[in-house]
């Protein structure tokens, strides 16, 4: 529930404070006096759009804050344990700022002090409240209302959504048989070639390029290569007269030896020369061993030459070079395994046939269950109605199968209407008064709110949310005795729930638990106030909303007896 709630800077609010009541809280004023700032406010606070006349002239930005107790709302603990926010004593503190920025205006959000983004913003305001519209009466014309209210008000949302994806996932899957069957001989075009160009490079699809690249220009030169090696080691190492490398260092070496013991450098320099002088007889050893070893293989000469020039006919062929051949192969074999691995269509056909079938099953189930619910949720509607100055009222939910199932499910729904005695029921966008249409919105929204028909695992029947519910001027097309019950029909429901209600209607307002008066003062600048009404104050309130600018004793006695009722 929403325990407070605070502007500053917000269009004519300077600074303003509100606390909230637990139960049925309305908000009256005048005209213009800024009363739908306050659902701007808290609109601004779960995620609403940003707009840049909110900041009030003169001021770079402004804040709205927002205090909410979860204590018995456990989707929105989990929610926030989810999200790894914290949370001290059940308590949200959302903060939104609105700055003007060279004219653009930038918005920032805190959840308890911390950044939180407008997308979680949104997430978390749908678990905290729920706002009616005052033109809400208008969407009871739009086609799919009656079939989502109805979804809503019996606990079928969550089944309606998994028919509305399971259609989409059949409908995508025709799609993807459609393309696929124009594409088809491109398809077996795509394999052929790739497979043909794979066939072309299976002999060397195991030959690494450089490496028989080097191995070739080895063999080729080792006649040279041998004879190199054998002129080498004479130069390092040999038996004759010829002086040699390691002759050499052995003459250095004693040279320095003789002088170690007068100089460090030559101590060094001796065993740097024994290092030097093992390194030349490993070489040595090496060169010899290699000339000794080697013999010519004019059969593995051809065999390289053979495989080096499949290389460079296939790299010309494809427009390649040969060390990037079989890279080339990777991506052809991974090309050609993904044409593969599509469906054919037989079996793209069957599984669009599962897939329809699950549609249908899913489908026929919710309509069964929708079926079942619409009795009762007609009932309680025509119950409701009654109360509202319509007393022969009659309503009934109208099912006709589909000749194609569509996203909604295998049958259109109307809700049929009738307000007067002997006339026929019909759609109610056909036969509806504005008047009628204002009330029947309300009854909705309530029965929706109250969860009075829903009965499911999540939403146990008669199960009170803590949800706060707002109605921006619900009482819209009614007056007298039928705003009365309207009072005190909402009053009932904010017993076991959080409400929040512009009204024009003293019948209704006096019903309240807490009334908030907005009102406007034109001094410097013009600007908008909060304060919470009671005693005479609230009499006079409830006067001026009954009689005008004029308030009589009579008005005065009216509003008095309209408390007195209520106590």
């Amino acid at each position: 529930m929403l325990t407070q709630l605070t502007l500053q800077n917000l269009a004519l609010v300077k600074n303003a404070e509100m606390q909230m009541h637990t139960g049925f809280n309305v908000i009256t004023g005048e005209t213009g006096a800024g009363k739908s700032l306050l659902l701007d406010a808290l609109q601004l606070c779960v995620g609403g759009r940003t707009d840049g006349g909110l900041i009030r002239h003169g001021q770079p930005t402004a804040d709205v804050f927002a205090e909410f107790d979860i204590s018995h709302l456990p989707q929105v603990q989990n929610w926030i344990d989810e999200q790894n926010y914290q949370v001290d004593d059940n308590i949200l503190l959302i903060r939104r700022q609105l700055a003007n920025q060279n004219g653009t205006i930038r918005s920032k959000a805190w959840l308890n002090g911390s950044p939180i983004s407008m997308n979680e913003l949104k997430i978390l305001g749908n678990f905290l409240v729920n706002i009616h519209s005052q033109h809400a009466q208008h969407s009871l014309l739009r086609p799919q209302f009656v079939s989502e209210w109805l979804d809503s008000a019996t606990g079928l949302t969550a089944l309606a959504n998994d028919v509305r994806q399971a259609f989409l996932h059949y409908e995508k899957l025709k799609t993807q048989a459609e393309n696929q069957a124009k594409d088809e001989k491109l398809r077996q075009q795509q394999i052929e070639i790739l497979t043909n160009k794979l066939a072309d490079i299976e002999p060397i699809i195991h030959i690494n390029y450089k490496e028989i690249e080097a191995e070739y220009d080895e063999l080729s030169n080792l006649e040279n290569l041998i004879e190199q090696a054998s002129l080498s080691v004479s130069l390092l190492n040999n038996d004759s007269d010829e002086p040699d490398v390691m002759r050499l260092l052995s003459r250095a070496i004693k040279l320095c030896e003789n002088q170690a013991d007068i100089s460090p450098t030559y101590a060094n320099c001796v065993e740097q020369l024994y290092q030097a002088q093992s390194l030349v007889s490993d070489v040595a050893s090496t060169l010899a061993d290699y000339a000794e070893g080697q013999s010519l293989d004019p059969e593995r000469l051809a065999i390289l030459n053979e495989q080096l020039s499949l290389f460079h006919r296939l790299a010309r062929k494809y427009q390649t070079t040969p060390d990037e051949l079989l890279n080339d192969a990777v991506q052809w074999q991974a090309e050609l395994d993904e044409l593969e691995s599509r469906l054919s269509p037989e079996a793209l056909a069957e599984e669009i046939a599962v897939s329809y079938q699950h549609f249908l099953s899913l489908a026929n189930d919710l309509d069964s269950k929708r079926q079942h619910n619409a009795k009762r949720l007609s009932d309680g509607l025509v119950e409701r109605l009654k109360l509202l100055a319509l007393p022969n009222v009659q309503a009934k939910f109208c099912f006709e199968k589909l000749e194609k199932p569509q996203s909604t499910g295998v049958s259109s729904i109307e809700l049929l209407f009738s307000a007067n005695v002997g006339m026929p029921m019909q759609p109610i966008h056909k036969i509806a008064s504005g008047g009628e249409l204002s009330r029947l919105a309300l009854v909705m929204q309530v029965i929706d709110a109250q969860g009075i028909c829903r009965e499911t695992e999540e939403m146990p029947l008669h199960q009170n949310t803590k949800q706060l519910l707002v109605f921006d001027e619900v009482d819209v097309g009614i007056s007298g005795g039928t705003a009365q019950v309207v009072g005190e029909l909402l009053r009932e429901l904010g017993k076991g729930q959080q409400i929040l209600a512009i009204t024009h209607q003293a019948q209704v307002a006096s019903q309240a638990h807490q009334h908030i008066l907005v009102y406007k003062t034109q001094d410097d600048q013009a600007q908008s106030h909060l304060t919470i009404l009671d005693g005479e104050a609230q009499v006079n309130e409830l006067a001026r909303m009954s009689g005008g600018i004029n308030i009589t004793e009579t008005t005065l006695e009216h509003a008095r007896s309209l408390l007195a009722n209520v106590q």
